[in-house]
């Protein structure tokens, strides 16, 4: 149903898009009931879809000076009318925080016929008694540093801060900067007069205004270039640096900062990363932190799973899980089938979810599909039981005579 983009013509209502595929009224039922209550759990559906992917013969993973990619993220389905909705997230759109189920998302980076995908890793709820994104931030952190091997570097994008990931424990890592960024050198500067200083000299790497005046960056330690695409790309390198608060020591925890003036963007790119790269692998890592981007674009505005009818505690946390796993299964779908246009006007067509979506979209859930012996209709005598409404009052009534 999520994968055929069922839920678009149904405006994410469920059961108008179960029947859509093609199933009778009993089966419908059993889909929604297996959704609603089912015992299942997403890390090991997570687990069995990532090592089918990478079983495949033309999976390839992108390691660069032998690191592995690891992206972390944090997406959000936006629920305005739920009531007491899980969390809250800024929208852009609307310019303040709006009632959202937010989803972490953990996955590694690799290609297939050519094409980059992030196989999904875990992905973090949000705590049932603390819903807020920093206590969740928290919590991928601490699982993705569980889940890291020595040749894996976690990619993250801005909104954290290099003293999350240390306390986090994360060794290995690539985190975009924000522009205003500054920190400082681990060793005391020369004492001339007055009180000995206490911390480093203090490091900025882009240039910025404060209360009208133009503060100068501070001049980097190196310098690098080279060309890519056609187009020159300078880099500009500090090394070395710890935070702001920090006494110089030698055993203290440092980074090195790169800012990377490109000219197909407007801004300089500052990242850091405490493993010393060389500049290409620096921004071929980050680079890779764009595909995590795409499970939500698939699991939303693709799958049609943006516009979501379900308020149990449960499946209102099940289905965003579900909707960004199918939107993974599409991308991989797209990425491994021939490219078909969708129509006369789509001459250069490319394999992307959107296309192979519309090639399922319409039809019927095919009836030979081998499924496992135990997805089956379970043949018990239920005659005797009392249905519906009438099942409700009889619980209560059992319920209330054993207290």
């Amino acid at each position: 149903m999520l994968v055929s983009g069922a839920l678009l013509p149904s405006r994410g209502a469920i059961f108008p898009a179960l029947k859509s595929i093609g199933l009778d009224d009993a089966a419908t039922r059993r889909a929604w009931v297996a959704f609603r209550k089912g015992m299942w759990r997403m890390p090991v559906m997570l687990t069995f879809w990532r090592e089918h992917v990478k079983s495949l013969p033309g999976w390839q993973e992108h390691r660069y000076e032998g690191y592995l990619p690891v992206t972390i993220d944090v997406t959000a389905f936006w629920r305005p009318a739920l009531k007491r909705c899980p969390g809250k997230h800024y929208h852009p759109a609307a310019a303040r925080t709006l009632p959202a189920v937010i989803v972490g998302i953990t996955g590694e980076v690799g290609e297939i016929n050519g094409q980059r995908l992030a196989l999904p890793r875990a992905f973090e709820r949000v705590h049932p008694k603390d819903n807020r994104e920093k206590r969740l931030w928290q919590a991928m952190l601490k699982t993705a540093q569980k889940g890291l091997k020595e040749d894996e570097i976690a990619v993250i994008d801005a909104g954290l801060k290099i003293s999350d990931l240390q306390a986090a424990g994360i060794d290995l890592y690539i985190l975009r900067l924000a522009t205003n960024f500054t920190a400082r050198r681990n060793y005391l500067p020369a004492h001339l007069l007055g009180r000995k200083p206490k911390y480093g000299v203090s490091v900025r790497p882009l240039p910025r205004k404060y209360k009208g005046k133009t503060l100068n960056a501070t001049t980097p330690d190196e310098t690098y270039a080279w060309v890519d695409g056609g187009h020159q790309i300078r880099v500009e390198i500090w090394r070395n640096l710890i935070l702001n608060k920090v006494v110089p020591a030698e055993k203290n925890k440092t980074f090195d900062v790169y800012a990377f003036y490109d000219p197909a963007f407007e801004q300089p790119w500052l990242l850091a990363t405490p493993v010393v790269l060389k500049p290409e692998s620096v921004r071929a890592i980050y680079k890779d932190r764009w595909p995590v981007e795409q499970l939500p674009l698939s699991a939303k505005q693709m799958v049609g799973a943006h516009r979501q009818f379900v308020h149990n505690s449960e499946s209102v946390q099940r289905l965003p899980e579900l909707a960004l796993l199918a939107g993974s299964i599409l991308s991989f779908l797209a990425a491994t089938f021939p490219a078909r246009s969708t129509g006369f006007w789509d001459r250069k067509p490319r394999r992307t979810p959107g296309r192979f979506r519309r090639q399922l979209a319409g039809k019927p859930f095919p009836k030979d599909a081998l499924l496992p012996g135990q997805v089956r209709e379970k043949n018990s005598v239920t005659a005797h039981l009392p249905k519906g409404h009438l099942a409700q009052r009889a619980k209560a009534t059992t319920i209330t005579l054993l207290l």
